[in-house]
């Protein structure tokens, strides 16, 4: 029964269609919207093929259509845990529960899931999620004490106060690190029809910024390589290639740069008035929807931290601190099926990286307060990853860096404990200057990260390649 239930509405779509020459596209469009927003998805998927199918001199309907779907299809690969396997990975990771205690930890969207084709589905990180917010929220102590046990975060602190000592004379950056990097993206086979040329980008260091310099390129393995100016938004390398019956598809390149690491000291820093008519203020103090706009949600919450607070950098260590508090860390959705990431942030008190770094950016900017995205990777010995900052402009002084989710050092020194307010490490792989960049050369079809760039994007003449399609790799090595 309710499978027939589901499938009715597309049922008389279909025997609408049939009778008449005429399809209504509008409400397709408007049917289809329906069933994406109530998870029903093969519903949705049948609408837009009828799009696709009936509607095809309406092309701004038809790539709204293939948009919907895409999405709906990147929902699905990140809630693909049903409820049996989830209730099995989540007593692995936190014990004994009660049914009760699952129904709050899903009324708190503290236990990700979705109602997707008439079936409860779990977010893939769903059960180590909560843990870590459990563990944030009710275990205190051990949440403090963590530097202390992890790896990571002990050398992290250990390097920080390094550069904090080497810093004291000046603010410029310190303590350079060789870094040399073989990036790889390795498509699967058949991804692509044989003898179909596939478009790639792969991300490059920039060379447009003080703490990140002597970049180099030492091998590519397509020789026709395009290099994107240093001034785009995101720094990219780009290749061609065709795909071959059978055999994955691989795209490669070998590059090395210098990173270095800053501090500047927060009683130094010297905070003049903004010159509110600058093209610098103007830019870094507006929105940039969808991902940066000062929605009622983003304006209460600014003000009910920065309270009567004037000064622009108390503000910036008030929201600092405010994030360490509370906003966990948290593995993430894909950026392309969240509409509104401060939002989430704010409704769901967590997120990773990037999504505190956009909400945070959006309270700044409403607050006057320039500020501007930077995002690659973090690169330290054994422990490299995606990652998202940002950097605060103060009239007087300069760009000056900040790094949201690393928080709050565990130290009873300020300057260690707050060194990511006015500080950032050496291990970085600085790619992007900002969000929503243009590719080079440009990207014909939808993005799978739209916003940031970090892995790559590749396409052929049929579409995008999703994530699902292709890997990547990378390999670093030291002091080369």
């Amino acid at each position: 029964m309710k499978f027939l239930k589901r499938t009715i509405p597309v049922l008389i779509f279909a025997v609408s269609i049939s009778c008449t020459n005429t399809p209504d596209c509008t409400i397709l469009l408007i049917h289809l919207k329906s069933e994406f927003n109530l998870g029903n998805f093969k519903n949705a998927g049948i609408m837009a093929d009828s799009i696709r199918n009936y509607c095809r001199t309406d092309q701004n309907r038809v790539r709204l259509a293939d948009s919907l779907n895409q999405i709906a299809q990147r929902i699905l690969l990140d809630f693909n845990i049903p409820e049996e396997l989830a209730m099995k990975q989540l007593a692995d990771r936190v014990g004994v529960f009660s049914e009760i205690e699952k129904a709050e930890w899903e009324s708190l969207s503290w236990l990700e899931c979705r109602t997707i084709n008439g079936e409860k589905m779990y977010f893939n990180r769903a059960a180590s999620n909560l843990k870590r917010i459990l563990d944030f929220h009710y275990d205190r102590a051990i949440r403090d004490s963590a530097q202390a046990r992890d790896p990571e975060m002990a050398e992290r602190k250990i390097h920080t106060q390094a550069i904090i000592r080497e810093s004291s004379v000046k603010s410029e950056p310190v303590m350079p690190e060789k870094i040399k990097i073989t990036y790889t993206i390795t498509i699967e086979p058949d991804a692509v029809p044989a003898g179909e040329t596939v478009r790639c980008w792969l991300p490059y260091p920039r060379e447009d910024h003080p703490r990140q310099k002597e970049v180099e390129l030492i091998s590519a393995s397509h020789p026709d390589y395009i290099l994107s100016s240093v001034t785009t938004v995101h720094r990219t390398i780009y290749m061609e290639a065709e795909a071959k019956e059978g055999v994955p598809l691989i795209f490669q390149t070998e590059f090395s740069y210098e990173s270095s690491g800053q501090y500047i000291d927060p009683d130094g820093i010297t905070v003049l008035p903004y010159d509110s008519s600058s093209a610098l203020y103007r830019k870094y103090t507006s929105e940039e929807p969808p991902q940066i706009r000062f929605t009622d949600n983003v304006r209460k919450l600014a003000d009910s931290i920065a309270g009567s607070e004037e000064s622009p950098l108390e503000i910036v260590r008030k929201m600092y601190h405010w994030f360490s508090d509370n906003i966990p860390w948290a593995g993430a959705l894909e950026y392309s099926i969240i509409p509104d990431i401060p939002g989430y942030v704010i409704n769901n008190r967590r997120g990773d990286c990037g999504m505190q770094t956009l909400l945070l950016m959006s309270m700044l900017r409403y607050r006057g307060i320039p500020v501007k995205w930077q995002s690659g990777w973090k690169v330290p010995p054994g422990f490299r990853n995606l990652h998202d900052w940002c950097e605060i402009w103060f009239e007087g002084t300069g760009w000056v860096p900040l790094d949201i989710s690393y928080g709050l050092q565990y130290s009873d020194d300020r300057k260690t404990r707050e060194f990511y307010i006015t500080g950032i490490d050496s291990w970085r792989l600085i790619v992007n200057d900002g969000i929503s960049g243009a590719l080079y050369p440009e990207k014909k079809f939808m993005r799978s990260e739209p916003y940031d760039f970090q892995r790559g994007e590749v396409e052929w003449r049929g579409g995008n390649l999703y994530f699902d399609k292709w890997d990547y790799q990378m390999k670093i090595e030291y002091g080369k």
